[in-house]
């Protein structure tokens, strides 16, 4: 059975629009304000419908100027250590506002959203509240063709 999603429709316009602006931005990187329309639309469709967007698209938008963040083309994109040399960030900056965005650089680190319980079609459906009702020591009622039959049929010629 296929997931059914609320807004489907709203998801694929926002999957559209995004598409849209990686076309744009991939065909002549000088327009970087139709895709920047395009970016604006998506991010103002998603805050209407109060939709949550997935988190891989989020980190390729500008938060301030809502353009798209594609590494040489809209935005640079360097590695940077922390005070400690164990901890590296990934520092991307938006060339058209100079907003920065710094993301952990953690291998190790996984998204809530990777994670196998995060996922509905993994969740178990809540316990049946007939099923509880039942008591340890009563045994379930078990079907004749799990029986081992001790009759002998008789033919009859």
């Amino acid at each position: 059975m296929a997931l059914h999603l609320k807004d489907k429709e709203a998801y694929q316009r926002l999957n559209y629009l995004y598409q849209a602006a990686h076309c744009v931005l991939s065909q002549n990187p000088e327009n970087v304000e139709l895709a920047r329309f395009y970016c604006f639309t998506q991010r103002t469709i998603a805050r209407r419908l109060v939709l949550r967007q997935d988190p891989s698209v989020k980190r390729t938008l500008c938060k301030k100027c809502c353009s798209l963040l594609i590494p040489g083309v809209t935005a640079t994109t360097r590695q940077r250590t922390g005070k400690n040399s164990k901890t590296r960030f990934t520092v991307i900056r938006c060339l058209s506002c100079g907003q920065t965005n710094t993301l952990l650089n953690n291998p190790d680190y996984c998204l809530w959203v990777d994670h196998p319980e995060a996922q509905l079609e993994q969740q178990k459906p809540a316990p049946n509240t007939s099923s509880e009702t039942q008591t340890k020591d009563t045994k379930p009622e078990v079907s004749q063709s799990s029986k081992p039959s001790t009759e002998k049929s008789s033919v009859s010629t």
